[in-house]
């Protein structure tokens, strides 16, 4: 006799699943979780941070507008900043090992690397962006001062002086640089380019446009909404030529980690004082020109050097002011003439209309030279035969 079949063993219930879909994806702890995590992790490191070097008086010993207090108030956002990526590397490797069975890296001091800042040239890209960010600033003051809306005055510092307070406001602003790209270029986008669509980023603007509303908004809140806005139409077209293609879809994920991470880089500058709606929205065009740099270079880098340059020209060297604030031991000294819509009133350079067509400019450099460079790279690799 022929033994009677076994039923079937339903599989064990696993009730656990679809709430661990909700937080884990195919690449681990997923994108909009992981960015909420690292934003309360940073705050908090801040907090920390800042209480310990209150408590050890570092912080208020000096003016709060010269280059040796702004260097040491910098040191507490980047240590804050270190500290969150480092523990978000930590669970994303446990959420990768959990969803895939993949071996985490150990060396997690230098998986920091993958968050937009490993790819090749980085010295040259780091270089050539110091230079782009002098020299378009120095663009931009030079036609200010031409068309009479800034006046420039001597140096007034002792040669002394004036070598020490360019070192230390230098290594001020790559702090500064190293901290905003840190937050924005690095960790956000990179982040947001592993999990975002084009609803989920329109999502995050619509929400951050009706906080800034509901809160009265910030010092050129407009600003925030125009970037808002001139982004929708090409992400909606991107998403819809995406729709059937996996690779192009990868590509409009980081367009639109762009539009996301460009437009809340404006929003971060509405609590400077002295800021106007046009410093805002260059900052969110300025922050798009910046993710255009990382995917043309392969990495942060021109990004962090275009930054600090522009920030160090305009604060020390041209002594205007940046985003509302006036720097104190600068090389030269620039103060706003005329019509604030070309001078920038309190906002400094940043401020006037003129600076658009400045970040433009770094925008078409950009294409031009690096776009051109990476395009001619990948055909002559194509034509290389295989081994």
């Amino acid at each position: 006799m022929e033994p009677h079949p076994q039923p079937a063993i339903p599989d064990a219930p696993r009730p656990h699943r679809d709430l661990d879909s909700v937080f884990i994806g195919p690449h681990g702890l997923r994108a909009g979780w992981s960015i909420l995590l690292f934003a309360a992790l940073y705050y908090l490191f801040r907090e920390i941070v800042a209480t310990l070097f209150y408590a050890a008086g570092l912080i208020h010993d000096t003016p709060p507008d010269s280059a040796g207090a702004v260097l040491i108030a910098e040191f507490v956002p980047f240590l804050a900043l270190i500290s969150a990526a480092l523990i978000m590397l930590l669970i994303q490797d446990r959420s990768v090992d959990r969803s895939s069975d993949q071996d985490p890296n150990p060396n997690i001091a230098r998986r920091i690397l993958t968050y937009n800042l490993a790819g090749p040239g980085r010295v040259r890209h780091f270089v050539s962006g110091l230079a782009a960010g002098f020299a378009a600033l120095s663009l931009l003051i030079a036609t200010l001062a031409v068309g009479g809306w800034l006046r420039l005055g001597p140096a007034t510092l002792p040669a002394a002086q004036a070598l020490l307070n360019g070192a230390l406001w230098a290594i001020a602003f790559l702090l500064i640089a190293g901290v905003e790209e840190g937050l924005f270029r690095c960790y956000s986008l990179s982040t947001l380019t592993r999990g975002i669509n084009f609803w989920w980023a329109l999502a995050a603007q619509i929400g951050l446009c009706i906080y800034l509303a509901l809160t009265g908004g910030g010092n050129g809140a407009c600003g925030v909404y125009l970037a808002a806005a001139i982004g929708f139409v090409p992400c909606l077209i991107l998403h819809q030529k995406s729709a059937a293609h996996t690779e192009s879809r990868a590509r409009s994920a980081f367009w639109q980690a762009a539009w996301v991470t460009s437009t809340f880089f404006g929003f971060y500058h509405t609590s400077n004082n002295g800021e106007n709606w046009i410093g805002v929205f260059a900052a969110a065009f300025i922050g798009f020109v910046f993710c255009v740099s990382v995917r043309v270079t392969g990495s942060a880098w021109w990004a962090i050097g275009c930054h600090a340059a522009w920030d160090w020209a305009e604060t020390f060297f041209y002594g205007a002011a940046d985003s509302g604030f006036q720097g104190q031991g600068h090389f030269l000294s620039a103060n706003s003439a005329g019509n604030p819509l070309w001078s920038g009133g309190t906002d400094g350079p940043e401020g006037s209309l003129l600076v658009l067509g400045v970040v433009l400019l770094l925008l078409l450099f950009l294409i031009a030279f690096y776009a051109r460079n990476k395009s001619e790279s990948q055909k002559a690799a194509a034509m290389q035969p295989a081994n």
